[in-house]
């Protein structure tokens, strides 16, 4: 069982990767839960109790807080929907475990194929989820219009992969400092309650407020994605390009991290944790 045939081709080892990634996904969705239809039904769930708090929170303080001109739900679910995606990729990559998970003795496992893994596996979960959740709505409810369901669809992506760099440096430097990396995942999904801008939009915000909102690039997604979800909002503060960017870096960091520490790192570091 610890003999593992190298491939000779290319084309061999892609798909041998690609079959690895698939079956660490399935086990990545099901490790929630033994049932992996339980495990999308938790992760609905999920989602509908945090659209329905905030639904509340904004049904009491008015709709004018939104302002936009459009269906209220989108509004709620625009930012649910894309606040989750990020939160649960941080989560998800950053509690992946390096090179001495004991998964790693096995000859064809190897740390990328884990971190693939638990990012598709998120977005498979998160995916599904938003899937059902609209087409319930629009089957038993009303029908959604979206105004450009591409851009809409390209926002959520880019809010996974933002959420993927950001997991990876925190998983990268776990190794070193691993009560600071947890601490530091945590609060930054915390800050992202607030500063997500789930509630509210960039166009109606004063200058001294948004500099408190502009380094987040989830802020600039939810923003840009709520452009492209209504037909009357035009964000003018936020840039999606800046979010794709600070992705950009925070994976080369995080990459580079997760190399160093692959050849320092050594069973004894866990010996006094």
């Amino acid at each position: 069982m610890f003999y593992f045939k190298r491939n000779q081709t290319l084309l061999g080892g892609a798909f041998t990767t690609m079959e690895l990634v698939f079956h660490a996904v399935v086990r990545s969705v099901r490790s929630q839960h033994a049932n992996a239809v339980m495990a999308i039904l938790i992760n609905i769930m999920q989602v509908v109790v945090m659209a329905l708090i905030f639904y509340l929170i904004m049904s009491f303080m008015g709709t004018r807080v939104a302002k936009i001109r459009g269906e209220f739900i989108l509004y709620i679910l625009s930012g649910v929907f894309l606040f989750m995606m990020h939160v649960q990729s941080v989560g998800s990559i950053s509690g992946v475990k390096g090179v001495n998970n004991p998964m790693m003795l096995h000859s064809p496992m190897n740390v990328m194929v884990m971190i693939l893994a638990a990012a598709f596996g998120t977005l498979y979960k998160q995916m599904m989820s938003i899937l059902v959740i609209l087409f319930v709505y629009s089957v038993s409810v009303k029908p959604l219009e979206i105004q450009d369901p591409g851009g809409a669809f390209a926002m959520l992506i880019l809010s996974w992969f933002t959420g993927c760099a950001v997991g990876l440096v925190f998983m990268a430097l776990k190794p070193w400092l691993p009560t600071f990396s947890s601490m530091a995942s945590n609060v930054y999904r915390r800050l992202n309650m607030v500063f997500s801008g789930k509630m509210f939009v960039a166009n109606a915000l004063g200058g001294g407020i948004l500099m408190m909102f502009a380094w987040n690039p989830l802020f600039h997604i939810i923003d840009q994605c709520r452009g492209f979800v209504f037909r009357n909002y035009f964000p003018r503060n936020t840039s999606w390009e800046y979010a794709f960017w600070v992705g950009i870096a925070l994976l080369m960091i995080g990459l580079l991290g997760e190399f160093f520490t692959r050849k320092h790192v050594s069973q004894s570091w866990n010996a006094r944790r």
